[in-house]
């Protein structure tokens, strides 16, 4: 189908670029009105998604994990450079006790994220807004996350939801354990932007209807300065913390994910930005 060879953002093979932006999900029919082209069938959508885009957060795998033979499909119909990121399925986040879901955080790692290889980007665990913070429960979660899985590494972030979070006691344990914590851009949800892993997410939840991108153009310029700034290794002042800032460190990866909102402006202003980050590198 001619309409798939022009990819817009699709890296080089031989590159893996350092600023990842992308949006929740493939499958959403207003999309099929503003992203999609004309006529492109539905089972073609994430093959095309993810020629524009650097990376999806597969939001279908938090209401259960999918098989092996779904995951390779996935990953088969991606481009090199591309991943996604997973959310961990709620039934082990939303527990009594994260101390006790070992079981299920093997039976998830191993059930078949294998087959994803190279495209097999961050996995999310988010904690739900009922969860406040317990160090000694979440400790020994975090130890019990798998780090790597047939001897690749494996990345893993954290999403909390309860305002508890918000204290240097959390981002103290999550730092040892160098883990990342989301920064979630949202009215609702605690946000936070303390450097917490090697890593840094973000998840922007403020898309507006009235916006063809979403995000106005001096938010998305800002948003691509903070991308830059994380990947260069630098802490940001303008966001939130819980903690004292980092010192300036070594560069790492960025992901950020337009979610929810006005979803139909979510592939745009997701482009917008990678634009904007690809230019002023």
């Amino acid at each position: 189908m001619s309409q798939l060879n022009g990819d817009l953002f699709a890296p080089s093979p031989s590159s893996d670029p350092h600023i990842r932006v992308g949006i929740g999900g493939w499958n959403y029919t207003p999309w099929r009105n503003n992203f999609y082209p004309t006529g492109l069938v539905q089972k073609r959508e994430l093959e095309y998604a993810s020629r524009q885009l650097r990376a999806i957060e597969i939001n279908g795998t938090y209401y259960g994990a999918q098989k092996a033979v779904t995951y390779a499909r996935w990953a088969a119909e991606t481009p090199a450079g591309f991943v996604f990121s997973l959310k961990a399925p709620r039934y082990i986040t939303e527990g009594k006790r994260l101390a006790d879901v070992g079981k299920g955080v093997s039976n998830f790692v191993h059930g078949g994220l294998a087959e994803m290889g190279d495209r097999l980007g961050p996995i999310l665990w988010q904690l739900p807004p009922s969860r406040p913070f317990d160090a000694d429960d979440l400790a020994t979660f975090l130890d019990t996350l798998p780090r790597e899985l047939n001897g690749q590494p494996l990345r893993h972030v954290l999403e909390v939801r309860h305002p508890s979070f918000m204290g240097e006691c959390y981002v103290a344990l999550a730092r040892s354990h160098a883990v990342p914590t989301v920064f979630t851009d949202s009215p609702d949800y605690p946000s936070l932007a303390d450097l917490t892993g090697d890593f840094a997410y973000a998840r922007l939840m403020r898309s507006a209807d009235g916006i063809p991108t979403g995000y106005t153009p001096a938010a998305l310029d800002c948003w691509a300065e903070h991308a830059q700034r994380w990947a260069a290794g630098n802490d940001i002042v303008e966001l939130p913390h819980a903690a004292a800032m980092q010192a300036a460190n070594r560069p790492r990866d960025v992901f950020v994910f337009f979610i929810g909102s006005a979803k139909h402006r979510n592939p745009a202003a997701a482009m917008a930005l990678q634009s904007r980050v690809d230019g002023s590198r």
